[in-house]
């Protein structure tokens, strides 16, 4: 069988509520009603007496734009792999199951038989919370399986593998000092070199996620003396896409705006200025454009994976591929800004705001809180040998 991929950086994103029963009958009945030019349901076939032809047609190009993936590329990468291994599992079953829609008990089934695999060391649980949660969202909305028992078992099994010495594999924190050292590595005469300097100056400054980094444009970033304010057009928890807008201030450490002036001035040098072409691209180990022209899903812009390989490479270049025991990866720098913040006392609403994590979020205090000394100091130290003098 071919083997599901290990998910071991991500952050979950809670499910949304399930819409009023009211509302989600009507979904499902304009889903089993709505179609192309040329394909009426007959009359006795339309719910509402009312409805005419025209409520029934969509345009031809109403279905070229409906055929396109209503989510982002890294989702649907990840949901097609895991329904792809849940299909293979599916047909290979005697006498072979249906994989959509799919009834309980096969959902079940499939659940329980992660679990057992990842029991013997092949899954951890939050991977196979990720996984069934993807089957779960591709079945369709009338005929959905139920949940319940397989989450109730991952829950369960999480608790015995923590017990256990489970622990989940976290990103080390590219806090200011390795930042610097990153960047040391960085060399300014290329446009490589210019490019990944203020790539690791943003991506601290902001605390941006891969593909948040990867999807800005030009128009996104505004460049002052006394710093950048950058907007974030579309996040991970920003589902309505309100966008979010920061001033990140310059330091004299980071230098945020001469290596994002640099940086400009590059892509001018190049041709890859334009407001609405993306701040970071893709370059040839000569610093020129690389040819994208095949390239019909991101264009122009860079992957989110190569970000994560030019900060593994500065980071083995730097001699801290691993700090505390922990791998330097692409979230590392958001797990880095977001450790000073808390050494500096910054509350986590602002954390929160800055990170673009949902308002009340814990995450940025129970996963993203890294400090490199964690374990090493005892408050019980502060307490005087042999205790505090006693009244007498």
């Amino acid at each position: 069988m071919k083997e599901l991929e290990e998910v071991v950086q991500a952050e979950l994103v809670p499910l949304d509520d399930p819409p009023p029963r009211t509302l989600l009958a009507l979904h499902q009945t304009e889903q089993r009603t709505a179609v192309g030019l040329d394909q009426l349901p007959s009359a006795q076939g339309r719910p509402f007496a009312g409805w005419t032809d025209a409520d029934f047609q969509l345009s031809e190009e109403d279905m070229e734009e409906l055929d396109q993936p209503d989510l982002a590329e890294n989702t649907t990468y990840n949901r097609e792999r895991s329904v792809a291994a849940f299909e293979l599992w599916c047909a290979q079953q005697k006498p072979p199951r249906t994989a959509w829609p799919c009834t309980t008990k096969t959902y079940t089934v499939y659940g329980l038989e992660l679990i057992r695999r990842g029991k013997t060391g092949e899954f951890v649980p939050d991977t196979v919370r990720q996984y069934m949660s993807r089957i779960y969202q591709w079945q369709p909305e009338q005929r959905k399986p139920d949940p319940t028992r397989v989450r109730a078992k991952i829950r369960l099994w999480r608790k015995e593998w923590a017990a256990a010495g489970g622990e989940v594999r976290r990103s080390a924190a590219l806090t200011i000092p390795y930042l610097l050292k990153c960047m040391a590595k960085c060399d300014e005469s290329t446009n490589i070199g210019v490019r990944d300097a203020f790539t690791l100056a943003l991506a601290y400054h902001n605390l941006h996620r891969r593909s948040e980094l990867t999807d800005l444009l030009e128009i996104h970033v505004k460049i002052m003396n006394s710093g950048l304010i950058v907007t974030t057009a579309t996040s991970k928890t920003d589902v309505n896409s309100k966008g979010a807008s920061e001033f990140l201030a310059d330091r004299p450490d980071t230098q945020l705006v001469r290596r994002a002036r640099a940086w400009i001035a590059v892509r001018e040098r190049i041709g890859g200025a334009g407001p609405r072409r993306p701040v970071f691209q893709a370059l040839t180990p000569k610093g020129n454009l690389a040819p994208r022209g095949l390239a019909t899903k991101r264009g122009e812009k860079m992957k989110p994976g190569a970000i994560n390989d030019r900060v593994q490479v500065l980071a083995d270049r730097a001699g801290i591929p691993y700090i505390a025991g922990k791998k330097v990866t692409a979230h590392s720098l958001r797990a880095g800004p977001n450790t000073d913040l808390v050494q500096a006392n910054v509350p986590l609403a602002e954390r929160n705001r800055r990170g673009r994590w949902a308002p009340g979020s814990t995450t940025a205090d129970t996963v993203y809180d890294r400090p490199h000394d964690a374990g090493q100091t005892d408050p019980l130290s502060e307490v005087p040998v042999g205790g505090h003098p006693t009244d007498t």
